[in-house]
């Protein structure tokens, strides 16, 4: 059984309400999260848990067969050819710290291609959807990327590898040229809305190195179908089945962004 854009986004919609109920505003206050280290800065929490315990099992209920790459599961996918993309939290570490900044991200592919996405952020009340082919849309209207063409005066996003402190591939030097480039760059902390806020001309342009697939996958189509050039950061096609370095700006400032970051950055 194929699912339809409708089902994406009732999911995500969905499931960011169990996001948003357990959302703490003011942590430290009568705290109700249980909170995990899965490295020195790579945080998972019940709620992050639960969000993906209930897309899981409602995915197998009316999917079943269908393969499912998760953040906190991992991939079990297991070369089917319906795969789901699933980040129950995208944005742990602000939704940790009561930062209302996240989103729940799910994305369908198909014989290795990009069918249907759906980002939601529970706390903006914001669906950015999009089917291969029909555009991207925000809560049901059309979106599209800025016509910006101009990267002094651009609006840049970007985030930083979880092994930071350790990998000399931290994106610090790229961050560094593209301030000095820009009219400035961003760190949201959550890639999926980052996606969803070039797609829809917020920002101009997004790139992040060693990104997981569950954390883009969605955000890639919504991305592309509202005009965006994606790209690896080398500007070779992106490989979904890996970690990998990304690139997402609209296509008159691509080029600029990409000339600015180094060349020699691992896919």
């Amino acid at each position: 059984m194929t699912p339809s854009l409708s089902d994406l986004e009732t999911l995500a919609r969905s499931a960011g309400e169990i996001v948003r109920s357990g959302f703490e505003p003011r942590p430290g206050y009568g705290r109700r999260l249980t909170i995990e280290h899965k490295g020195d800065i790579d945080l998972v929490t019940d709620i992050d848990r639960q969000s993906e315990r209930y897309l899981i099992t409602e995915i197998n209920r009316r999917f079943p067969g269908h393969g499912i790459y998760a953040e906190e599961s991992g991939n079990n996918s297991n070369g089917q050819s319906s795969v789901w993309y699933i980040d129950p939290l995208d944005g742990t570490i602000n939704f940790a710290h009561g930062v209302p900044i996240f989103a729940v991200s799910i994305g369908y592919e198909e014989d290795g291609e990009l069918q249907l996405a759906a980002v939601y952020d529970p706390m903006r009340d914001e669906c950015f959807t999009a089917q291969k082919g029909q555009g991207a849309l925000m809560n049901g209207e059309p979106i599209h990327v800025s016509k910006q063409d101009v990267l002094l005066n651009s609006l840049l996003v970007t985030g930083f590898p979880y092994d930071v402190r350790t990998n000399p591939d931290n994106n610090f030097d790229n961050h560094a040229r593209l301030m000095m480039s820009s009219q400035g760059v961003r760190r949201l902390g959550s890639a999926a809305l980052d996606l969803c806020y070039v797609a829809s001309g917020r920002f101009d342009g997004f790139w992040e190195l060693q990104i997981e697939p569950y954390d883009v996958a969605a955000g890639i189509l919504i991305a592309r179908e509202s005009g965006a050039l994606v790209t690896a950061s080398t500007g070779k096609p992106l490989q979904m089945g890996k970690a990998m370095s990304i690139l997402a700006a609209n296509p008159q400032i691509h080029a600029q962004i990409l000339a600015k970051i180094n060349q020699n950055i691992k896919e």
